[in-house]
């Protein structure tokens, strides 16, 4: 049972905080006006006040080939004692000239530590960017010395001439009477056998990234953090058609829903939703100069949360922890990573799982289509795909508190509508796209619910893709893409709310391609972009940011514009970004 006088200092504690420990958050980079570098509206990490220990990875590294950077770690000296906070800064750039965009990886005893993709160059511009992690959670992997690598696979030649550079750092907060020691996970593993590190490919659904671990014997709490990004055939998965349609509708077969399938020991242990991040070449390169679609150039981890499964993992034997991709069509590059909380004052946990609904609940959508074509080979219509899952799962560890219950409760769904004009001088694609997810992960010591953590994720996604052919055999293309990324987590303790917050980024692109009747780009037009980033929490905190792009340059930057006083103010303990945030999670 959690004392009333815990949940007073509780709210006194985060009262001081925001007084003592509040900063003011910043995007990650400082615009100018009519700059064609990397202009984006997301917050860095806030952090606690006080100096940092800096711990180099690398500098000014070079890449131009397939080659992995390898680098050694060591813990701070300096800052031996515990941790308020680490972050992880990066910086990139990409010599002007031709060059594809990338994917970035960053990783260190097998464990990765950032991953996003690459600004695309232009023949004048040689854009550079600004990229954090709040690694916090990662302490007892930072605590040890290690082998490290960066992975930006870029290929040099006569024809694509971009040289990638790049330095990282990570950053260690002390402890301070203000800014307190994280709370964090006692081990941390990650799922894949490579000691350095390296994504996985999953070309179907039937494809694992997978490891068997003997964890300890005292598994409070588990989590696994998920990245699945989408690669080769699979980049442009939200486009997708089944394939009884693909011939018809002149798109790729394979479908459009994506959905990360979590297990343990061949059970199903949760569901990642899949993110539809489009990269700085995607559909049109000019849609993402000089803004990049949401989280492209950093993507945020997504949390399952495997607690009902401590009695199990803690009984000795050895688990496997697997990770699919249902309706992965060639492939998705996918990492994942373990964390694991201990009972410090028990040798052993027992228990088991007592309930799991998600076990027999196919990822297995609906399609519908009123697709036709006529007799002159015009076709027009829609097709439809949606499914709508709840589950719940639990399962009860007996620990040195007690016998402790925990329940994953949660919905998710994919709903998508994607309508087709085709005909001799039309080819147009509208997609509307809506991923959701809502869990409440809850904590019961007997029949007491002590703790609750609900959390409520959006992906809102639309394309429309207009293409004319004119009567001289000129191509027009016309894209507009719509972006979000919602969030609102609240965390309760004894029934009473201790913190909400709300996050919502933003993405608005438009562009139009000219081709000759050769097939050259002759010329494009009418690019313009919006982001607009929005965070605000229960205790105050307030972030919001908007920006706009005209002609590949930025035309206008607003900062604080709602919040009170007109500016960003954050705490230090916040993730305005929508990462993760163990603080939230039942047990703290």
């Amino acid at each position: 049972m959690v004392p009333w006088g815990f949940v007073r200092r509780r709210f006194a504690m985060a009262a001081l905080l925001v007084l003592l420990g509040g900063v003011s958050a910043q995007s990650s980079a400082d615009p100018v006006i009519g700059s064609n570098n990397v202009a984006v509206a997301d917050p860095s990490v806030p952090r606690p006040p006080g100096q940092p220990c800096v711990v180099t990875l690398f500098t000014d590294v070079s890449f131009d080939d397939f080659s992995a950077r390898p680098y050694s770690y060591a813990p701070p000296t300096a800052c031996s004692g515990a941790w308020s906070k680490v972050v992880l800064e990066a910086d990139f750039s990409v010599t002007a000239g031709r060059q594809y965009d990338r994917t970035a990886t960053l990783w260190l005893a097998g464990v990765n530590l950032y991953f996003g993709t690459t600004q695309e160059p232009s023949a004048t511009v040689s854009p550079a960017w600004h990229v954090e992690r709040d690694l916090t959670d990662y302490s007892a992997l930072l605590r040890n010395a290690g082998q490290g690598q960066a992975v930006i696979g870029n290929l040099v030649n006569s024809t694509y001439t971009g040289v990638i550079h790049g330095s990282a750092r990570l950053l260690f907060y002390p402890a301070t009477p203000v800014a307190r020691a994280a709370d964090t996970p006692d081990a941390v593993y990650p799922l894949g056998a490579d000691p350095v590190g390296s994504t996985a490919t999953l070309n179907m659904p039937s494809d694992k990234l997978a490891r068997t671990l003997t964890l300890p014997t005292n598994v409070e709490r588990a989590y696994l953090d998920v990245f699945t990004q989408s690669q080769s055939g699979d980049e442009f998965w939200y486009t997708c058609v089944p394939d009884q349609y693909a011939a018809q509708a002149e798109e790729c077969g394979g479908g459009n829903f994506r959905e990360a399938e979590i297990s343990i020991d061949g059970q199903p242990a949760g569901v990642a939703p899949v993110y539809p991040w489009v990269y700085t070449g995607g559909i049109d390169p000019y849609l993402w100069r000089p803004t990049p679609g949401v989280q492209a150039l950093n993507f945020m981890p997504y949390r399952v949360d495997l607690t009902p499964f401590a009695g199990q993992l803690s009984d000795g034997n050895p688990h496997e922890v697997a990770l699919q991709v249902a309706g992965a069509h060639g492939y998705f590059s996918a990492t994942a990573t373990l964390l694991i909380y201990r009972d410090a004052h028990a040798q052993q946990v027992t228990g088991r799982i007592t309930r799991n609904t998600l076990v027999g609940q196919a990822p297995t959508p609906t399609i519908g289509s009123t697709l036709a074509t006529d007799s002159s080979g015009n076709t027009a219509g829609d097709i439809t795909t949606a499914l709508d899952r709840h589950f719940v799962i639990e399962g009860y560890a007996n620990t040195s508190h007690g016998r402790v219950t925990s329940t994953v409760t949660q919905q998710v769904g994919f709903d998508d509508r994607q309508t087709f004009t085709i005909n001799a001088t039309t080819y147009r694609q509208q997609t509307w796209q809506s991923t959701w997810s809502d869990s409440v992960s809850e904590s019961r010591l007997g029949k007491l619910l002590t703790a609750q953590h609900s959390q409520h994720v959006s992906y809102p996604f639309t394309l429309d893709y207009n293409q004319q052919t004119g009567s001289d055999g000129s191509i027009s293309a016309a894209s507009t893409v719509h972006q979000g990324y919602l969030q609102h987590v609240a965390k309760r303790l004894l029934g009473i709310k201790l913190y909400d917050a709300k996050m919502q980024n933003t993405v608005d692109s438009a562009d139009t391609l000219v081709f000759d009747a050769s097939g050259a780009l002759a010329s494009h037009s009418g690019q313009q972009s919006a982001q607009t980033f929005d965070f605000r929490d229960s205790l105050g905190g307030c972030y919001r940011t908007s920006l706009t792009t005209k002609a590949g340059a930025l035309a206008s930057y607003d900062e604080g514009k709602g919040c009170m006083g007109g500016h960003n103010h954050v705490s230090w303990f916040a993730h305005p970004d929508g990462s993760p945030d163990s603080s939230l999670l039942p047990g703290h």
